[in-house]
């Protein structure tokens, strides 16, 4: 292989990522949302803190929390619009009966929030304990739900990651097998393998950034052309 084939090679590495992740977008078609599902279960658990009792069944008669924020998720609307979602959803949920529930959440005295909640589903004014309750209320939920927010971006962007390099990896020992021929034993037992495996392997992390390193690399082999001229 030539200095000129280098840039080539890079450039069907990052299409064979990019590929790849096409790929696994794919899944999504699947039951509840494939490899878009990855992650929810920290929403979930962040959520349950304060409605222990939720769970993704449908109720005509009663809005489901978790099947909406499962909505959000899967279809990538942004983290902070999800956040700021959930935080409003849950803090719709807050009542004379759950409020200390949602005291022992969040450290605050569990009879002003239940005031608090009286409060408000009488459209009264609150008093100052009141309001510092409803703020600290405000705040700890935020932390939780954002902790379960990153958690579970992390844990789908690795997922994916992970799946795709799978994928790039099969892909590229399978089109490695087509360019050789020839029996499979032999292709398995041949260094041809691993290198295709190492394709495979790099074409991940390569992907998003392909173009401009195939740019660099053919702006290197010109300037090393030019030298030795």
């Amino acid at each position: 292989m030539g200095p000129d084939d280098i840039g080539s090679l890079v450039a069907a590495i990052g299409a064979l990522g990019t590929a790849s992740f096409a790929l696994v977008d794919a899944t999504k078609i699947g039951r509840d949302g494939g490899v878009s599902n990855s992650g929810f279960s920290f929403i979930e658990a962040a959520v349950r803190v304060f409605l222990p009792g939720a769970g993704r069944k449908k109720n005509a008669d009663a809005m489901n929390v978790l099947d909406v924020l499962h909505g959000n998720w899967i279809n990538g609307a942004a983290l902070a619009d999800q956040k700021a979602i959930a935080k409003s959803l849950i803090k719709l949920q807050l009542n004379e009966k759950n409020a200390e529930t949602f005291a022992k959440a969040a450290d605050v005295d569990a009879a002003v929030l239940t005031a608090v909640a009286k409060a408000m589903r009488a459209g009264t004014a609150l008093n100052d304990a009141q309001g510092n309750a409803l703020g600290r209320f405000d705040v700890a939920l935020t932390a939780i739900l954002d902790d379960g927010y990153q958690h579970a971006d992390q844990k789908y962007r690795n997922s994916a990651k992970v799946l795709a390099s799978v994928v790039a990896i099969v892909l590229a020992v399978a089109g490695g097998w087509a360019v050789v021929g020839g029996a499979l034993g032999a292709y398995l037992a041949s260094a041809m393998l691993w290198k295709a495996a190492l394709c495979g392997l790099l074409a991940i992390p390569l992907a998003p950034i392909t173009k401009d390193l195939t740019s660099a690399l053919q702006a290197g082999v010109k300037v090393a052309q030019a030298i030795r001229k």
